[in-house]
C-alpha cells in the first residue's frame, strides 16, 4: 500500500484563478467560467439542491445540460466533486473540457499506469482538483478506498445513473459499488443525473443509492425540434442515401453490428459521402482519431453501434438514422435526441421492414440463452483457465473471446449474453476492450546504452526523452505515454512506436505496445455447474422486462396515429402537444405519404397514357424512394412502359 505523504505533481497545485465559494451567486459562476447569463430548465434547481445539501435526481434529456447542474456547484464548494461515469472517453472529453476554462480536474482509469494513479489520487488529498472523474469498477479498488479516508469529497455525482438500475434499458451491475461509498461518506450528498427513466428505474435509482429525504428534478422530455420519423423500407441503404441528400449537414446512422458499420460506411464513400465507421472493437486511437475528425466536420458521417455518442459533444447534428430498430425506446430516445442539440431542426429517422419484427423477436432468445447453456459457458471458462472448484475468487484473467469460442464451439454472442447473466448472479464478470498502457524496460546496461545512442541519432531522441520522463527503467517494466514522448521529441507518435519497436528489435529494451484486451473475474470461488443459482430476479424477470421493452418499440414503430413525439413521452410518463413534424403529424409531406397515397396520384398522372419523365415525379411532391419502389414494381408487372425517355401507362 502506498502510504508515503503524497506530494503534488508540477504545475496541479493552484489553480490559475481563485475558486469561487458558497457566498457567490451561481449565475456568476456560470458567467465566469461558461459565458451563459442564465441557466437553462432545471438546472438552477438541481444546483440549489446541492448547495443545500439534499440528495438530488436530476432527469434531463439529452442536450440538457447535465454537466453544468453539477459542475457549478462543485466549483461553489470546499473539497473535490467526485464524478462516476462510464466510459473513459467521456471523462478525457469532460476533463479537457474544464482545464481548457482553467478549472482543475483530473480522471483515473484503466488507461493510466498504477503510479499515474497514485499520483493523482494523492493530488486530489491535497486539494488540487475540484473534480475527480472514476469509472464505477475503479471504486473497490485497494488504491482509491485507501486514499478516499484523506479525501475531502464535497458530493458524489452519478452520470448516466439509470445503469444502476436493474429495470433500466442498461444496467450495469458494478454501478451498484456506488452505494458502498454511502457508508464511508454517510454526510455526502450525490447527485444522480439521467437522461432516460421510467417511473420504475426512477424509483430503483433512489433505492440503490441510499436516498435521504431526495429531491426529484424533471425537465420535459419533449424535444420540439427533432422531427421524428419511422419509414418503411425494403432498401435501407437507398432510403439513407436520399435521407442524406435531402437532409444537408453532420449525420450519425446506427446500427447494431459492428460488420454493418464498416459496410454502410463503405457504400457510402463508394456513394461520395465522407464517412466514418466506429464501434467498441476499433484500437482506441482510431476511436479517438475518427471522432476527433467527425467532430472537427472533417467527416459528416459517423456509421456506429449503440457504442458511440454517450457524452459526444458536438451540437449540429442535423440527422440521426437508425437501420436496425433498438432494443428499447429509452435507446431509441437518447440515440435520436443527439440531433438538434444547438436547438435547430433535426430529424431522426428510424427506418423499418417487414424482417424486423422476426429479428427482434430472435434478440430477445439470444439475450437470454438457456440456463443450461449459461452454466455450460461457466463451465468451460473455468477449464480453460484450469481453475479447480473452490479455487478463483477474485482472480482476473485476459479473456480472448474468439479463441475460447473456437475450442469450445460457442457462438460470440451466446458467450457474451451468457457473461452478462452470470455477472448479474455474482459469479464472474466479463470487461471488453479494457484498454491496457505500453510498458518499457530497458534490458542492456548502461554502457552498451551509452554506445547504441551514439551509433543511432533517431533512436537517442527517444531514450533521451524515455531517461528525462521515466525513472526504474533498467529494473523493471515502466507505463509510458507515446504522445507524451512524441511531444517531447518533437516526433509523430508513428515514429515513436517503431522507434521503440526497433529498441526491442536490437535487445535493447523490451517494450509492449499498448493495447486493448478483455478480461474474466471470478467475482466468488468457482462453483460445480449444477450449483449455479440463476433466479428469476436475475433471469425470468429480466427477460420479462427485456420483453416488454422490445413490445414497446415493436408498437412505437407500427403506430401510425399517434404523434411520435407524444408517443415517446407517454412512455416516460410525461406530457406532451402534437409535435407538428413527425410523419404522424404530417402525413401529406412529401417524405412522409403513404404508398397508397402515392400510388394513386401517380395513377392520375399517368392516366393521360402519354410519356412522363421521371423529373416529374421528383420534383418534391412526392418521397423519391416510394415513387421509385412503385415505379419498379409497376414496371415489372408490366403496368407500364419506358416510351421516348418517359413513363407510359400501358392500355388495358
Amino acid at each position: 500500500m502506498d502510504t508515503d505523504e503524497p506530494t503534488p505533481s508540477p504545475g496541479v497545485s493552484g489553480g490559475e484563478e481563485d475558486d469561487p465559494s458558497p457566498d457567490d451567486d451561481p449565475r456568476s459562476v456560470l458567467r465566469r467560467y461558461w459565458g451563459h447569463n442564465d441557466f437553462r430548465g432545471i438546472q438552477r434547481q438541481i444546483v440549489d439542491s446541492i448547495l443545500d445539501g439534499h440528495d438530488t435526481v436530476g432527469l434531463m434529456p439529452t442536450g440538457g445540460g447535465k454537466s453544468i447542474a453539477f459542475q457549478v456547484p462543485a466549483l461553489m464548494l470546499e473539497g473535490t466533486c467526485l464524478v462516476i461515469t462510464p466510459l473513459i472517453a467521456l471523462m478525457k472529453d469532460q476533463v479537457e473540457h474544464l482545464r481548457a476554462r482553467g478549472i482543475r480536474a483530473t480522471a483515473v482509469h484503466s488507461g493510466l499506469s498504477r503510479e499515474d494513479i497514485v499520483r493523482e489520487l494523492d493530488n486530489v488529498v491535497l486539494g488540487s482538483y475540484k473534480f475527480l472523474y472514476l469509472s464505477p469498477e475503479r471504486l473497490h479498488t485497494e488504491v482509491f478506498l485507501f486514499k478516499l479516508n484523506y479525501m475531502q469529497i464535497s458530493f458524489i455525482a452519478v452520470d448516466e445513473a439509470h445503469c444502476i438500475s436493474q429495470w433500466g434499458y442498461d444496467f450495469r451491475p458494478s454501478y451498484l459499488k456506488i452505494k458502498d461509498l454511502r457508508s464511508r461518506l454517510p454526510q455526502t450528498p450525490v447527485l444522480a443525473l439521467t437522461a432516460t427513466a421510467t417511473a420504475q428505474v426512477l424509483e430503483d435509482i433512489c433505492q440503490q443509492l441510499h436516498f435521504r429525504d431526495g429531491r426529484v428534478f424533471r425537465m420535459s422530455f419533449a424535444r420540439d425540434n427533432i422531427a421524428y420519423r419511422v419509414k418503411t423500407t425494403d432498401d435501407k441503404n437507398g432510403t439513407l442515401i436520399r435521407l442524406l441528400h435531402d437532409h444537408p449537414g453532420t449525420a450519425i446512422v446506427y446500427t447494431r453490428s459492428r460488420g454493418g458499420t464498416r459496410d454502410t460506411a463503405l457504400f457510402l464513400q463508394q456513394q461520395g459521402i465522407s464517412a466514418f465507421y466506429y464501434h467498441a472493437g476499433l484500437p482506441s486511437t482510431d476511436k479517438e482519431m475518427r471522432q476527433e475528425a467527425w467532430q472537427a466536420g472533417k467527416v459528416r458521417v459517423m456509421v456506429a453501434t449503440n457504442a458511440f455518442g454517450m457524452g459526444i459533444d458536438k451540437s449540429d447534428v442535423r440527422l440521426v438514422v437508425h437501420l436496425d430498430p433498438p432494443d428499447s425506446i429509452e435507446a431509441y430516445f437518447q440515440e435520436a435526441g443527439r440531433a438538434g442539440r444547438d436547438g435547430r431542426m433535426g430529424t431522426a429517422v428510424l427506418l423499418v421492414n417487414g424482417r424486423d419484427h422476426k429479428l427482434m423477436q430472435q434478440r430477445i432468445r439470444q439475450t437470454f440463452p438457456k440456463k443450461e447453456v449459461v452454466r455450460n459457458v461457466y463451465e468451460d471458462i473455468g477449464c480453460y483457465y484450469q481453475m479447480a472448484v473452490g479455487d478463483g475468487e477474485g482472480a482476473r484473467f485476459d479473456f480472448n473471446l474468439e479463441e475460447f469460442c473456437r475450442r469450445f464451439r460457442y457462438f460470440p454472442l451466446t458467450v457474451v449474453n451468457a457473461l452478462a447473466i452470470l455477472e448479474r448472479a455474482g459469479y464472474m464478470a466479463w470487461q471488453d476492450e479494457e484498454h491496457r498502457t505500453s510498458r518499457i524496460m530497458i534490458i542492456v546496461r548502461r554502457e552498451e546504452l551509452y554506445n547504441h545512442r551514439a551509433q543511432n541519432p533517431e533512436s537517442d531522441r527517444v531514450l533521451t526523452a524515455l531517461l528525462r520522463q521515466y525513472t526504474g527503467l533498467f529494473s523493471d517494466y515502466v507505463f509510458i505515454d507515446e504522445k507524451l514522448l512524441a511531444e517531447q521529441c518533437d516526433l509523430s507518435e508513428d515514429n515513436v512506436y517503431h522507434l521503440l519497436v526497433g529498441l526491442g528489435r536490437a535487445r535493447i529494451a523490451h517494450y509492449i505496445p499498448r493495447k486493448s484486451v478483455s478480461s474474466i473475474t471470478f467475482l466468488s470461488p468457482r462453483e460445480d455447474k449444477e450449483r449455479i443459482a440463476l433466479t428469476p430476479e436475475v433471469y425470468e424477470k429480466r427477460r420479462e422486462q427485456y420483453e416488454r421493452r422490445i413490445k414497446g418499440m415493436l408498437d412505437y414503430c407500427a403506430d401510425g396515429i399517434t404523434c411520435r413525439s407524444i408517443r415517446l413521452l407517454r412512455y416516460f410518463d410525461d406530457k406532451g402537444v402534437p409535435c407538428g413534424h413527425c410523419d404522424v403529424c404530417r402525413p401529406d409531406d412529401a417524405s412522409n405519404q403513404s404508398s397508397t397515397s402515392i400510388e394513386k396520384e401517380l395513377s392520375n398522372i399517368l392516366s393521360d397514357r402519354r410519356p412522363h419523365p421521371a423529373a416529374e415525379f421528383t420534383d418534391g411532391r412526392f418521397d423519391t424512394d416510394q415513387v421509385a419502389d412503385i415505379l419498379q414494381r409497376w414496371a415489372e408487372s408490366g403496368r407500364i412502359v419506358l416510351i421516348d425517355g418517359g413513363f407510359c401507362l400501358q392500355s388495358s
